[in-house]
């Protein structure tokens, strides 16, 4: 009879099973053992990786506090007005006989200007002048005979009234005479002339116009809350867009004596020299008001880490290894903050890199910048 393959037989079956569920068994506990010898392997490599590569230097550019004079500064913006300045009118109608100036040109005070037509009054000062001479003839003559005795004295009160009469109204035609000639009031500059001769001008009508511009008086208003810093003499530095790369210095004369109710701000007239004329009355300046000056250790305002209310910088020890040190600061302008306390004179500060840097990093000073002179 032939037997049936072993690999049916119940009883090799049997003995099989343990067999395969040994093999099995070894699967299932070898396979979780090789898996963690592998993550143990990677996990001490990444490790050791890490460990031995570092994080690298991060370049940095430091500094060193300076010294800096800080000052209470108002900035606000003027316009600028002449010294002294008046509108060129005629008191009378009267014709243009002659213009004395050209546009523009620079004259004393008391220059004839503009001479209007005058031949009506010149004939009534030639009689004037001939009526006064008579009546001061008539005078002398009552004049000594009432010192005899032999003229009365209502006669003489008579030729006194009439001479008196006559001096006012020479006085009175040279007046009008003058009023017909235009002459300069003060030094300064003409402007454009409105008039030719021949015209025909008529009071108030605008012939020129006349500003003294050596001085220039700079009009600008103040928020009243920085009402107390105001006194005369401060120094005013300002600006126009005529003349971008120039400075103009002047000091406040004066303080207006009240506060605009509706902007609550005080008027104040500042001075400034204007020697060569640059200025002209009518232009816009932008202008910086200075007060309450004081020296203080400053630094870049680059340099500051903020975090929350706090302001913090970065130096670096002797290793060149960072270290954060919060400071408090004060006043501030463009670029500069002053440093009010946390800060060595002799630190060195970070001012460019400073928030990529971290507490105890190491770094790498590309440069050490210079900072401003006091």
């Amino acid at each position: 009879m032939v037997s049936p393959p072993e690999s049916h037989h119940p009883r090799n079956s049997l003995r099989s099973r343990p067999h395969a569920r040994a093999q099995g068994g070894a699967s299932v506990v070898v396979m979780p053992l090789f898996l963690l010898s592998l993550m143990v392997g990677c996990g001490s490599g990444e490790k050791s990786g890490a460990v031995g590569s570092g994080r690298p230097p991060t370049p940095v550019v430091i500094s060193s506090p300076f010294e800096y004079e800080f000052a209470d500064r108002v900035e606000a913006l003027g316009t600028a007005r002449a010294y002294e300045s008046v509108v060129l009118t005629a008191r009378t109608s009267e014709a243009v006989v002659e213009v004395f100036f050209e546009d523009g040109e620079v004259v004393e005070a008391g220059k004839i200007l503009v001479e209007l037509e005058r031949t009506e009054e010149s004939a009534q000062l030639a009689g004037a002048r001939a009526n006064r001479a008579d009546a001061k003839l008539r005078y002398d003559r009552v004049a000594d005979l009432a010192k005899s005795g032999t003229e009365s004295r209502s006669r003489y009160d008579e030729v006194r009234s009439a001479l008196d009469a006559a001096n006012a109204r020479v006085r009175e035609l040279d007046a009008r005479i003058s009023d017909l000639r235009i002459r300069a009031p003060f030094s300064g500059v003409i402007g454009l002339r409105e008039v030719s001769p021949g015209t025909l001008v008529q009071p108030g009508d605008r012939i020129a116009t006349l500003d003294a511009i050596d001085r220039i008086k700079l009009d600008f208003s103040v928020p009243e809350t920085f009402f107390s810093m105001l006194q005369p003499g401060l120094e005013v530095r300002t600006h126009t867009a005529a003349y971008p790369d120039r400075e103009f210095v002047g000091r406040v004369a004066a303080i207006d004596t009240r506060v605009d109710p509706d902007t609550r701000a005080v008027r104040v007239r500042a001075e400034i020299d204007n020697a060569d004329h640059a200025i002209r009355p009518g232009m816009l300046l932008t202008l910086v008001l200075r007060a309450n000056p004081k020296r203080s250790i400053a630094l870049a305002e680059q340099a500051l880490v903020p975090r929350g209310s706090s302001q913090f910088v970065v130096i670096l020890d002797e290793e060149d290894r960072a270290q954060h040190v919060e400071i408090k600061i004060g006043r501030r302008v463009p670029g500069i903050v002053e440093v009010l306390s946390g800060l060595a004179v002799d630190a060195r500060v970070i001012i460019d890199g400073a928030s990529l840097v971290r507490p105890g990093g190491v770094v790498r000073v590309l440069r050490e910048e210079t900072p401003p002179s006091a």
